[in-house]
């Protein structure tokens, strides 16, 4: 038998039947293993020999190599993917988000602004005129005269708004000053009796006739100035409490004293709440702010429990029904008008408690007639619109051009709101009663006018609005038929 070493070759690898060259001709070498006979099946016999394989000379593990190293690749790029999508994610939360393509942030700020102003004050007419013809026939001699007013007091806001919102707000900066000073003066003339007029028990107001001012409400703006003033320019020496919070303090501290002094706390209160909120989110320390803030709270306790009428009108609200014709008379006839609004109130000019029952019914307790004419619904639509005036206010102020008008944005916002909060929260029993009116809503010449003008300031800043890239929208497209 020869030697298989030395049978020549002219070639070791076959055709695969399938193979386009199958055809060709390939000489191969004989073989000295000779192939098995057919089984009686019929079915040829499995190869035995390397050369009768399909792929001779390769073992199995070989023939699987192929598929195994496609699904390493496989896995290898589903991690990468991963760790790539999972970059792009922290990356994504990193940044802040831009707003979605929506309505609400299709909707300019000034625009909006402008349209809540417009529905609360035909709001506020609408309730003034329906709360206020019984006490208006009682001192005027008609029951429009008080309407009349305000419409006449609503025409110089509107003049006021509309002159302002066109005026740059950065002007403001440069009468702080002298905007502070003339009204301390005023708050000091308040005072004295031959210039202050007194009524209800307080001297708020200078002036003769229908033509007088308050000037407590013109301290709330020359406050919100003289802060996003001082922070703007003390932007650097935020975390200096002595440069930033000292002087703010001693505006609030002295304006504080004349006001209670008239008394009036609500005002008070109103200012404490537009310092804090523009030292908050000027970047003041929250240490030295919480420190200040419980020194003041402290210190008004003192003073309102001090005085006999505001320890009474304070601790009424505790238990009004306890002394319902005494100090907690008009918060029990106000929880009275709103039970008896229900759902869908009594309709609008239907309410009872506005007859000589419920006192000041068309100014600090006007909520309480929108609860009882026009139900739960009327006074959550009220509620909204000052929290849709919250929300866009708060909008102005983080897309005001430069830090002092998005600081003033964030002063007059912070006064309308803890305005209507405090109001509202005397009327439904939760807070002591204080005296301010509802903005926009309560009959008043000073508070309406002042307020307005101060609405036509945040249209200003609103109208100055940095701009936004949106979003777009993650909309499922169709897919292909």
């Amino acid at each position: 038998m020869a030697d298989r070493s030395t049978i020549p070759r002219a070639s070791t690898r076959r055709r695969h039947p399938s193979s386009p060259t199958a055809g060709v001709t390939t000489a191969v070498a004989a073989r000295p293993t000779s192939r098995p006979a057919a089984r009686p099946s019929g079915r040829p016999a499995v190869p035995t020999a390397a050369a009768d394989r399909p792929y001779p000379g390769k073992p199995r593990a070989a023939r699987r190599a192929p598929r195994a190293v496609t699904a390493a690749r496989a896995a290898t790029a589903a991690t990468v993917a991963r760790a790539r999508a999972g970059t792009a994610a922290s990356a994504t939360r990193s940044e802040p988000r831009a707003p979605r393509d929506g309505r609400l942030s299709k909707l300019g700020t000034a625009p909006a602004i402008a349209l809540l102003t417009v529905v609360l004050c035909a709001f506020g007419l609408v309730m003034v005129g329906s709360a206020s013809p019984v006490i208006s026939l009682s001192l005027y001699g008609s029951p429009w005269a008080i309407f009349i007013r305000q419409v006449l007091w609503m025409g110089v806001g509107t003049g006021a708004l509309l002159i302002l919102s066109r005026v740059d707000y950065r002007k403001w900066r440069s009468v702080r000053g002298p905007l502070v000073v003339v009204t301390m003066g005023l708050l000091v003339l308040v005072l004295v009796p031959p210039f202050g007029v007194t009524a209800g028990g307080s001297s708020r107001w200078i002036g003769v006739g229908m033509f007088q001012l308050q000037p407590s409400e013109l301290m709330k703006l020359a406050l919100a100035v003289f802060a996003a003033d001082l922070l703007t320019r003390r932007a650097d020496r935020s975390s200096e409490p002595k440069m930033v919070i000292v002087p703010v303090l001693a505006v609030l501290g002295i304006s504080g004293v004349l006001i209670l002094k008239q008394p009036d706390m609500g005002t008070a209160l109103v200012l404490s709440c537009i310092a804090f909120g523009i030292l908050f989110m000027g970047g003041v320390p929250m240490g030295p702010i919480m420190k200040i803030l419980g020194t003041f709270t402290g210190l008004a306790i003192i003073v309102g429990l001090a005085d006999p009428y505001r320890r009474d009108r304070i601790l009424s609200f505790l238990n009004p029904g306890a002394n319902r014709s005494g100090s907690g008379y008009q918060v029990w006839q106000s929880l009275i008008g709103l039970g008896s609004g229900h759902v869908f109130g009594l309709g609008l000019g239907g309410g009872r408690q506005k007859w000589g029952l419920l006192p000041n019914a068309h100014t600090d307790f006007i909520f309480s007639v929108v609860g009882e004419e026009l139900g739960l619904v009327g006074a959550v639509v009220l509620l909204g619109l000052f929290f849709a005036l919250a929300w866009f206010g708060l909008r102005a102020a983080t897309r005001a051009p430069d830090r002092f008008g998005s600081l003033l944005a964030v002063g007059i916002t912070t006064w309308i709101t803890s305005q209507a909060v405090i109001n509202i929260g005397a009327v439904i029993g939760v807070l002591p009663v204080t005296g301010i009116p509802l903005p926009f809503i309560s009959f008043g010449g000073s508070s309406l006018i002042i307020t307005m003008a101060a609405m036509g300031i945040l249209l200003n800043i609103a109208s100055h609005e940095r701009a936004v890239p949106i979003a777009p929208s993650r909309r499922r497209r169709p897919s292909a038929a």
